[in-house]
C-alpha cells in the first residue's frame, strides 16, 4: 500500500484526528456551558454523540502519533477493517447529532420567531457549527480510510 495524505502514521492523518477530537471537544464545551441543554432530548444526542466522538477520534490520534514516532507506516488489514467500521458508525451517529440539533436551533431561531433562552441560544448554536465541523473533518478521514481498505 502507498501512504498518502490521510493515511494512518502521517502528519496528515494526526492532523484529521486532532481536529475531529478539538472540534467535538469544543462541542461539548459549549453545549455543557449552557444551563438548559438537558431539557432538549437532540441536545443531550449530541454531548453523547460528541463524548463517543472524542474518545474515539483521540484513540486514533495516539496510534497516528505512535506509528510517526516509530517512522512506520500502518498496514494492518484486520485493524484497518475495524477502523473503517468505526469511522463509519461514529460518522453516521455525529451526523444525525449534528443534524437533529441543527433543527431544534432552527426551531428556536426561525421558525418561533425567536429564542427565549437569551445568550443560551448563542451557545446551541455554537456547539452545532462545531459538532458539523467535527463530522467533516470525520467524513474526510472515514473516506480515506475507506479507501485504503478497499485498495487493500
Amino acid at each position: 500500500m502507498k501512504d498518502f495524505a490521510g493515511t494512518p502514521g502521517t502528519l496528515t492523518g494526526l492532523f484529521l484526528r486532532m481536529a475531529q477530537c478539538f472540534f467535538a471537544a469544543g462541542a461539548i464545551a459549549s453545549m455543557v456551558t449552557s444551563k438548559g441543554f438537558f431539557n432538549v432530548t437532540a441536545f443531550c444526542y449530541l454531548i453523547a454523540s460528541m463524548a463517543l466522538q472524542v474518545i474515539w477520534s483521540f484513540g486514533l490520534a495516539f496510534f497516528d502519533a505512535y506509528f510517526l514516532a516509530k517512522k512506520k507506516s500502518f498496514h494492518n488489514h484486520v485493524l484497518l477493517s475495524l477502523f473503517v467500521v468505526g469511522d463509519w458508525c461514529t460518522g453516521l451517529l455525529s451526523l444525525a447529532a449534528a443534524a437533529s440539533s441543527a433543527g431544534v436551533t432552527v426551531l428556536y431561531f426561525h421558525d418561533l420567531g425567536s429564542c427565549s433562552f437569551g445568550e443560551e441560544c448563542t451557545k446551541f448554536q455554537l456547539s452545532v457549527a462545531f459538532a458539523f465541523l467535527s463530522w467533516i473533518s470525520m467524513f474526510i478521514s472515514s473516506l480515506i480510510m475507506f479507501w485504503i481498505w478497499a485498495a487493500g
